[in-house]
């Protein structure tokens, strides 16, 4: 039998009801799946949009290692000394330098130094620095202080997602996307070694568009007009991918996608 690692990727977390869901269930998840280790993406954790302290130390309390985030981790100001103050929780890693946090860590887990990554897509969203350049950069910054490589694309375009993945997936064990809240029946192995999905999906109410309420949408989509965009409540989704990494090469040899929640 290989000896293998396994790592619990979930989608983002839309609002204070999903984290209460990780609250409840993702020790017994972890132990469902035998997972080493869990990402999270909780840029959409708090009410009514971000991320602040309260919902990422609820998602850490919850079984998370490590938060990853997207184009919505600075929608308060009142977390950024808290993005700068707490190592694993990242921003994306092609904003500017000198923003709030870090888009990359380096956390070890059962021996083994993983390196964590995550940047944000140029395709249908604001513009910032090349990702494809931001990576190359953070793993020469890093080389020879970790064992393997995970990489979270937070982005729109599922081609984009799927380039950068093929790009590095001769140095990254494991990439996925998030962003679109809706997981994709896409797992696959890039060149025999990274593991990947286009998109992860959420933890977020069934009953909704995209973890939002369903009027609320409809409304803007009809009438182009300004609409709140209110955390749909009800039974929980949970959406994420397991990928097994053989530790004797440090390439992924099976990635699963799994979508549970309330009954």
């Amino acid at each position: 039998m290989k000896n293998t690692f396994k790592l619990l990727a979930i989608g983002d977390v839309c609002g204070p009801l999903a984290v209460e869901y990780l609250k409840r269930n993702l020790w017994a998840i972890r132990k469902e799946y035998n997972a080493d280790m869990v990402i999270v993406n909780g840029e959409n954790s708090a009410e009514p949009n971000g991320i602040d302290k309260t919902s990422a130390g609820g998602i850490f309390d919850s079984g998370a290692d490590v938060i990853t985030t997207g184009n919505h981790v600075y929608r308060k100001s009142s977390a950024f000394s808290y993005l700068d103050d707490e190592p694993n929780i990242l921003r994306p890693l092609n904003y500017p330098d000198e923003n709030p946090g870090r888009g990359e860590t380096i956390v070890k887990i059962n021996g083994y130094k993983i390196l964590v990554l995550n940047v944000l897509g140029q395709a249908y969203m604001d513009t910032y620095s090349s990702p494809f350049e931001a990576i190359e950069r953070a793993l020469k910054r890093n080389e020879g202080m970790y064992d393997f490589c995970v990489l979270d694309i937070h982005a729109e375009a599922t081609g984009e997602k799927k380039a950068i993945a093929y790009e590095f997936s001769d140095r990254i064990s494991a990439a996925f996307g998030t962003h679109t809240h809706v997981q994709t029946n896409d797992p696959q192995i890039l060149n025999g070694k990274c593991g990947y999905i286009t998109d992860l999906g959420m933890v977020g109410a069934k009953d909704s568009i995209l973890g939002v309420k369903k009027e609320a949408v409809i409304y803007k989509l009809k009438t182009k007009l300004l609409s709140k965009f209110d955390f749909a409540e009800g039974k929980i989704e949970c959406d994420m991918a397991l990928f097994e990494i053989d530790l004797d090469t440090f390439n992924t040899i099976s990635v699963t996608n799994i979508i549970t929640g309330d009954n």
